[in-house]
């Protein structure tokens, strides 16, 4: 068991959980806060959706643990809101709701629409609402609903995104309330190296994975070849520097598009690298100030010749995710992504070592699509399968 501490609708929470423990299931079970909605439980419809610091977030994929200082609001702890009262009104005027079951999620979510994009119009609250599935009304009430809130709040100031806490990843807060300066485009500065802030500092992993592959060249010219930041950073499908690398310290972005949700990320790292035993450590963090994932990772990767001409690259990766993209964190699914993400970066890898650049006419997709991977994968094991029947 783990104690947490958090504030919940205004009032103080103390107690023990297991850390497997999400927040709907605490919320639910502990509080009786039974107005937080559980259906999926893989964060995909929005029905569990709960304020934490300030941001709309999945509590079916957040752990309880990791809210340690968060101030949570739950659709119990809007008595007193003027905005979430005028939805309310709208939505039973507009008739925006028949089952209901999906309503307090989908509330949460209006508020947020209305308070942090004042100016926006119907197709763009159809868009902000393509993460809160409704079975029953076809959405038409409900944009009606929404749109008729911001008609009637036109010239409102918008919430500053700077107002915007982390969504979720709170791991290891020893301090009730402690929070991260925001910038004005409302993530956290990246730390400078050798601060600790990077990497999972001492965080248990939610994912963990190991893999290995061969490229056809010799150790010494591989493990050069490794040392060349940008070179790498261009045989990775979806990544990109920012800025040039200094003192083992790298600035980038890393795009993810999976189904209908496209991410940028934006991060730091710094790469430690032992020259006699081959090996290196990347630590890095990086978050996605739209939809508010987060992820944290330490990536171990290890060389060993194979033969004159071969080299091995064994890799480890250990990761903290959190946020919409965290649903995508199951193991199975996972490392056969990272497998599949794998080859590609060993074919990048030997044509930069071949031609000094991987060949982006014949392996031109500029970000990471890991359900066309996972779709190749699926694709692959019914021709197997059809294979064995024949």
């Amino acid at each position: 068991m783990t104690d947490i501490r958090l504030s919940v609708n205004g009032r103080p929470i103390a107690g023990a959980c297991e850390p497997r423990t999400h927040l709907a299931d605490f919320l639910r079970d502990r509080l009786d806060l039974t107005g937080t909605h559980l259906r999926c439980e893989q964060g995909v419809c929005g029905a569990c959706t709960v304020l934490i610091d300030g941001a709309p977030a999945r509590s079916c994929i957040n752990y309880a643990v990791n809210c340690q200082g968060a101030e949570v609001t739950t659709i119990e702890g809007f008595g007193g809101d003027e905005v979430m009262s005028r939805l309310r009104t709208a939505f039973h005027e507009e008739h925006a709701l028949q089952c209901g079951f999906c309503t307090p999620g989908m509330l949460v979510t209006a508020r947020d629409i209305v308070l942090r994009l004042p100016e926006a119009d119907a197709a763009q609250v159809r868009t902000e609402l393509s993460g809160n599935l409704c079975r029953c009304t076809g959405y038409a009430g409900i944009v009606r609903a929404i749109c008729r809130v911001l008609d009637e709040r036109r010239g409102a100031a918008p919430v500053s995104a700077g107002r915007l806490g982390p969504v979720g990843a709170r791991p290891g807060a020893s301090v009730a309330g402690a929070r991260p300066a925001m910038t004005e485009a409302g993530t956290a500065p990246a730390a400078a190296p050798g601060t600790g802030e990077l990497g999972l500092g001492g965080r248990k992993p939610n994912l963990e994975t190991a893999l290995s592959f061969t490229v056809r060249r010799p150790i010494d010219e591989v493990w050069a070849v490794l040392g060349d930041i940008p070179r790498v950073a261009r045989c990775m499908p979806g990544a990109s520097l920012s800025a040039p690398p200094s003192d083992g310290h790298v600035e980038g972005r890393m795009s993810v598009k999976v189904g209908p949700i496209a991410t940028n990320f934006a991060g730091a790292a710094r790469i430690v690298r032992e020259e006699a035993e081959r090996r290196g450590t990347l630590y890095g963090a990086g978050r996605d100030g739209l939809s508010g994932s987060s992820a944290r990772a330490e990536v171990t990767y290890a060389l060993a010749p194979t033969g004159p001409d071969a080299t091995r690259i064994d890799i480890t990766l250990k990761t903290v995710l959190a946020g919409p993209l965290a649903q995508f964190g199951r193991s199975g699914i996972v490392k056969e992504l990272m497998a599949r993400l794998a080859e590609q970066f060993a074919r990048r890898l030997e044509q930069t070592l071949e031609h000094g650049a991987p060949d982006d006419e014949a392996m031109p997709e500029t970000s990471l699509r890991p359900l066309a991977l996972i779709a190749g994968l699926i694709a692959d094991k019914f021709r197997s399968l059809f294979r064995r029947a024949r």
